[in-house]
């Protein structure tokens, strides 16, 4: 099978996945705001295929996310968007220059921070539309309420993928060798 099928088909299985953690995985934690570990996914696909393949899956996952079971509509499909990519492009783009395990943690931590900056601006820039609070009352709330949330979801997001990505990367390499020489 050609490389980039495969490599299609690989990342098709991801955007499912990424999905089902958003549906089954979604933790209501405070406000409006809930975890769901869909950016782990994610993450790996852009540790395994670049920063475009991580944009590409949050794009899709978050547009499907948006016509079934968002209640923010394009606002949070937007909110969804910008904090998976930040996230999960981060951490892909320093992992491409520097493919080692260092590499990875480097760019898990720097991705996390990237949502953590990004995700505080934009709160603060979107969340009055589709919250229908006060731009004043959001501010109130950036630094007791959004800030720690993502970095509590930042910092799961991080740990988890740095476990699972090496015994998923083994597997799909494993898979692939033994297919490849039964050909």
């Amino acid at each position: 099978m050609d490389r980039k099928v495969k490599q299609l088909t690989a990342i098709g299985m991801l955007c499912a996945l990424a999905y089902a953690a958003t549906v089954i995985g979604r933790v209501p934690l405070v406000l409006f705001l809930k975890y769901d570990p869909k950016d782990i996914i994610i993450a790996i696909s852009g540790l395994m295929f670049g920063p475009a393949a991580s944009l590409g899956v949050a794009l899709l996952v978050s547009f499907v996310e948006m016509l079934t079971i968002s209640e923010t509509g394009i606002w949070g499909f937007l909110m969804n968007v910008i904090s998976s990519a930040s996230f999960s492009c981060t951490a892909a783009f320093i992992y491409q220059k520097r493919p080692k395990f260092s590499g990875a943690m480097m760019g898990l931590l720097c991705g996390w921070g990237c949502m953590v900056f990004v995700m505080l601006h934009w709160n603060g820039l979107i969340a009055p539309i589709y919250m229908g609070y006060p731009r004043e009352t959001v501010r109130e709330l950036l630094i007791p309420v959004f800030l720690p949330f993502n970095l509590l979801k930042g910092g799961v997001n991080a740990v988890i993928t740095i476990f699972l990505y090496k015994p998923i990367v083994t597997v799909l390499l494993y898979r692939n060798n033994s297919t490849s020489r039964k050909s």
